[in-house]
């Protein structure tokens, strides 16, 4: 069924297409496989991969791959019900109602977390002292590149990979959650810091660097009450993070 086929199955029945999307821009032949969507790829480019890699497949598998998928279908209308952009303008909505001028960053962040945690403590020490409440918002899914044997996942590493950088601020915070509230192979949602964080964390003798290191965000969190945990939500549209500053 994927790759357009469903909708093609179905015609000459109208097909409406209510899509959740998970993936970064909304493209619509990959959500779900594009069941009912036309698919961009052809059956050359997946020949390609094949021999690029040097994959051993059955004749039977081979032949499958050789049948064309879909390239149009004029019986389908397709409407995105949910997405990470739609996620980030309810952020930013709800900043708002809690007295917050919101700036929606991007909703398409797909950098290393660490990277992203940095750039919200950059923003925090820029904005710090400007006197107004501030939410900025970023949505969309960041990577760890796995290099310890600790514990955690991406929404807990951007927070706390800002909360060194934020250290002594008064009246700032940041979080960073997945939508769906499982963030890595945890309990949590994600997590949230503070100007206290890093040094509540030292005086325990736990050094920011050296978690990040070691990949081990969840049981710092832990340790500061850091976690947010929010259980499953029943939905998936990737993560937001914010960086709130309260100026009056």
């Amino acid at each position: 069924v994927k790759g357009g086929r469903f909708a093609k199955m179905c015609e000459p029945a109208v097909v409406f297409s209510i899509i959740l999307s998970d993936i970064i821009g909304d493209p619509l032949d990959m959500i779900a496989s594009g069941p009912a969507y036309p698919d961009l790829a052809t059956a050359e480019d997946a020949m390609r991969i094949v021999k690029k890699y040097g994959l051993v497949l059955s004749e039977s598998a081979i032949e499958c791959m050789k049948e064309e998928t879909p390239k149009a279908l004029p019986n389908v209308i397709s409407h995105v019900n949910g997405s990470v952009k739609q996620l980030c303008a309810a952020a930013a909505e709800e900043a708002a109602a809690l007295g917050y001028e919101p700036v929606i960053l991007t909703d398409c962040i797909d950098c290393e977390a660490k990277a992203a945690g940095e750039v919200l403590a950059a923003i925090a020490r820029s904005h710090a002292g400007d006197q107004k409440n501030l939410a900025f918002i970023m949505g969309g899914e960041t990577v760890v590149r796995i290099k310890g044997r600790g514990l955690g996942g991406r929404n807990q590493e951007l927070a706390l990979a800002a909360a060194s950088g934020i250290g002594g601020l008064e009246n700032v915070c940041v979080f960073s959650v997945g939508s769906d509230g499982t963030d890595g192979p945890t309990d949590a949602a994600g997590g949230i810091v503070d100007g206290s964080t890093s040094k509540v964390l030292a005086k325990k003798g736990i050094m920011i660097r050296e978690v990040l290191e070691e990949n081990d965000s969840y049981h710092a969190l832990k340790q500061c009450e850091g976690l947010v945990i929010t259980g499953p939500t029943g939905t998936n549209v990737n993560d937001v993070a914010a960086l709130l500053i309260k100026g009056n």
